[in-house]
């Protein structure tokens, strides 16, 4: 039986965004030339758009793979929007880093992502977004959901006919709205009697339910399930309940005893923090912490980093430096390396003077 192969962990966290200037940057220039044909048409219309990262280059991502995202990848995500009445266009782009993207994809995906606001006249708000810790706003674009699935670019990831397919065991867990869908090992023993979980195996599926699993994450798993037969055609289907399944069925014959080896603990996040700072020349000056954040804390000729807890935002102020406006992301990197390394994952926003951001307006103080 063939299953996964754990992929190499990169530590991205290392690339420090040192990369604004580093070799990384000038090869993606040197890849990009004078103009990235990616971005022909890029914000002209309402919807989302979607590029994958491959050894340097930005590459578009098919339509019907939009919600799933490989753990070796880095991707780019535009979403653009109108408010109101309002004819004008407005602008988020976010970028995806899988838990397995290398240092120079993240860092691909860090410089395209500026680079794109560039090439809307600096007009996007800026997102980073780290597997398993997606900010609500990125996970709203996909009301089905986000789904995570092991490999990659560089695995050679490719379209395969259904009787090609190396089995999957995908994980359906969560409240509501907030089911998230990844692939994990195929493992006898990673199957919990509080979530569904489903056995893809090209031409056969089978919709495990555990006993204690709730009604939100069967009927994900349900819809999952329905959307896979579609797209087979003629695949069969199996809904198991834990307490109606023998331990010799096929489902769990597909799956081995061996819990593969893997520490994601440093990825936790206590979800602690209320600290604003102020950065200036290479500094991160404490400004107020534990207390209340307000508006009026933010200068205008200054730059800001504020942590809420759940969310980083950099504030840019209309009278800061060009290079200041041009190196938020690099900033909010710098200080979770130095500040709260255990909090890496948070998801990073950078707000430049005059822009809408709904999370700031809700983290910010009345």
């Amino acid at each position: 039986m063939s299953g996964l192969v754990k992929a190499k962990k990169y530590d991205w966290k290392d690339s420090n965004l040192a990369l604004f200037g580093s070799d990384t940057e000038k090869q993606v220039k040197k890849e990009s030339a004078e103009s990235e044909p990616a971005w022909a048409g890029a914000g002209t219309e309402v919807g989302q758009k979607i590029w994958r990262i491959e050894q340097f280059q930005v590459k578009d991502w098919e339509e019907s793979e939009y919600g799933k995202f490989y753990n070796g990848d880095s991707y780019i995500v535009l979403n653009t929007y109108k408010e109101g009445d309002s004819d004008a266009l407005l602008y988020d782009v976010h970028f995806w880093i899988g838990k397995n993207s290398s240092q120079d994809e993240y860092g691909t995906a860090a410089y395209k992502t500026v680079e794109l606001d560039t090439f809307l006249d600096d007009a996007a708000v800026q997102h980073r977004e780290v597997q398993g810790h997606e900010s609500d706003l990125f996970k709203s674009y996909f009301p089905e959901g986000i789904t995570t699935m092991e490999g990659g670019a560089k695995t050679g990831f490719r379209h395969v006919e259904p009787e090609e397919y190396r089995p999957r065991l995908l994980h359906f867990s969560g409240q509501k709205r907030n089911i998230t869908i990844r692939e994990i090992p195929l493992c006898r023993d990673l199957i919990k009697s509080s979530d569904v979980y489903i056995l893809d195996k090209g031409l056969k599926l089978f919709q495990f339910n555990g006993a204690d699993c709730s009604k939100d994450e069967k009927f994900k798993a349900m819809q999952y399930l329905i959307k896979l037969k579609g797209e087979r055609g003629n695949a069969d289907s199996e809904t198991l309940d834990e307490a109606e399944t023998s331990s010799s069925h096929e489902f769990f014959d597909s799956l081995t005893e061996s819990v593969p080896e893997e520490n994601d603990s440093d990825d936790e996040d206590d979800d602690d923090d209320n600290v604003l700072y102020r950065y200036s020349s290479g500094n991160f000056d404490k400004v107020k912490e534990g207390e209340p954040v307000t508006r009026d804390d933010l200068a205008d000729d200054d730059v800001f980093v504020y942590d809420s807890g759940k969310e980083v935002f950099v504030v840019i102020g209309k009278n800061a430096s060009t290079e200041e406006k041009r190196n938020g992301l690099p900033y909010a990197h710098t200080y979770l390396c130095i500040h709260n390394e255990k909090r890496f994952g948070r998801p990073v926003t950078v707000v430049k003077n005059g822009q809408r951001c709904a999370a700031l307006d809700a983290a910010l103080a009345a």
